[in-house]
């Protein structure tokens, strides 16, 4: 037996399982949009577990163990199988979704703030929303350039303050709420679900994709789950182990985003959830408007606004950097190839904080903020999918053209197997890749013509970039003592 000191420890099936579910929980914002669904969340749910969070941990389970030594993650699995550019297309859309997310959870913070003063009017004002979005943007983006430690610190930290707490203040307003025998927001049938044939309460009202435009914003919820696919190769048995942590890191996403939106749902008329104030509608219902302790509400609303920070310290490195990995092939111009004294992409992060600014200026010209809201995730949502649909697609050719190539871990069932995870994964993306280009009928619009033309324009644009940058590169823009593919 070797000595201790020389034994390789494992992380434990718990380990994994709940880093899973602490890469997809990285605030609160997302029970609002989950709780406009009041009881049919959970078919939205069921779809989103069985059509995208379970296909995509295996499938990421099989290509991290097989492509643990090489740097990039999606970039060096889709490259592998359809070429760098495929490859540099996916570790962009990767890079790029985070981007155009960073405005959607700072929105978040931004409403946060307003109720923490005790002006809860400025959640919805778009220059107020606006100007928080690129002041905090660009105060975390000098955190970040700090190096890794310091960021992480301030990551772990803030997810506990402002992500367990006041999901544990949550749960106790539900059980006064119930016990207390006070209506329950989701009570009573609507129209339109009766007309239609739905049941409000289990099953959605299926009328045409804008009444099922939300399934796409729940979706993403959970993305990210692929970034846990590292640690297949650190488990003692990833073949048994890996699923059944997956498995634990689903029910813990699933108990954290049903136990917080239940109460949002039940406590706030239909009507009265707004999709970036809900949470904090929520906490002055009860603490001001019948315990008469307005104090609390904003003390709430202020360990909400660190959770929301906290989840742009958690992504704001990590993605930048994978993208900083296709410098070794030369598919980075040199100017975005500068990193400081702290190894953190100086350059990369600075582009990053002039596209957070862009985006963030359409809270200046549209009026209502929830749609802007929305229609960021929804540009968002397309971008993520398009590099999950490119992942499945190429987990299932490097079955076919790379069948030596060592996998710690593989999706059960041998081919059959993986056509069916990788193909029900695929037709999941897809198909929410699809309701996300329409605009919701619960939020006003407006144009719903000009609303799609933005989500439209925007995924083309950022999907384009990388394959320009691709087809302009050149040999010498591969960093020094590296030569660069041309594979295409």
């Amino acid at each position: 037996m070797p000595p201790l000191k020389d034994r390789k420890r494992y992380l434990s099936t718990t380990s994994v399982g709940l880093m899973t579910a602490a890469a997809v929980v990285t605030s609160l914002r997302g029970l609002p949009l989950i709780a406009k669904e009041e009881m049919t969340m959970f078919a939205y749910l069921a779809f989103t577990v069985i059509f995208y969070l379970v296909p995509a941990s295996l499938v990421s389970a099989e290509l991290g163990g097989a492509f643990a030594d090489k740097k990039g993650g999606l970039y060096a699995w889709v490259g592998e199988a359809f070429g760098v550019r495929w490859g540099f297309l996916a570790i962009w859309l990767q890079w790029i979704q985070n981007v155009v997310w960073y405005p959607v959870t700072l929105t978040f913070g931004a409403a946060a703030l307003a109720y923490t003063i005790g002006v809860p009017a400025l959640a919805s004002n778009g220059v107020f929303v606006g100007l928080f979005c690129i002041i905090v943007y660009w105060l975390a983006t000098v955190v970040v350039l700090q190096g890794v430690e310091v960021f992480a610190r301030i990551a772990n930290w803030t997810f506990i303050l402002g992500s367990v707490l006041p999901g544990i203040a949550l749960l106790v307003l539900l059980g006064y709420w119930v016990t207390s025998g006070r209506p329950i927001g989701w009570e009573h049938l609507t129209a339109p679900a009766l007309s239609s044939g739905g049941h409000a309460r289990y099953w959605p009202a299926i009328t045409g994709f804008g009444t099922i435009a939300f399934l796409a914003g729940i979706v993403l919820l959970f993305a990210g789950v692929e970034a846990q696919a590292v640690h297949v190769t650190e488990m003692k048995k990833p073949s048994h182990e890996f699923p059944l942590a997956i498995g634990l890191g689903a029910i813990v996403s699933l108990a954290i985003f049903v136990l917080g939106s239940i109460p949002i749902a039940a406590i706030l008329p239909y009507k009265k959830i707004s999709l970036q104030s809900g949470v904090f509608q929520t906490f002055d219902a009860v603490f001001d408007g019948i315990w008469h302790i307005g104090w609390l509400g904003p003390t709430m609303a202020a360990l909400v606004g660190i959770g929301a920070i906290s989840g742009v310290f958690a992504w704001l490195g990590s993605p930048c950097k994978g993208l900083l990995a296709t410098a070794d092939d030369g598919e980075l111009p040199p100017v975005l190839q500068a990193t400081n004294r702290h190894e953190m992409p100086t350059n990369i992060l600075l582009v990053q904080g002039a596209v957070v600014t862009v985006i963030s200026l359409l809270y200046f010209f549209i009026k209502d903020v929830s749609v802007v809201f929305f229609l960021i995730s929804a540009m968002t949502i397309a971008l993520y999918l398009i590099a999950y649909m490119l992942m499945y697609a190429a987990a299932i050719t490097l079955r076919y053209t790379s069948r030596d190539l060592a996998r710690p871990f593989m999706v059960p069932g041998g081919l059959v197997g993986m056509w069916l995870t990788a193909g029900i994964g695929f037709a999941g993306v897809a198909f929410s890749f699809l309701v996300a280009f329409f605009p919701p009928d619960q939020l006003p619009v407006g144009s719903p013509m000009g609303y799609i033309a933005v989500v439209i324009v925007g995924t083309v644009v950022f999907c384009g970039i990388p394959l320009v940058i691709h087809a302009v590169r050149r040999p010498e823009w591969a960093r020094a003592g590296v030569v660069a593919k041309t594979a295409t």
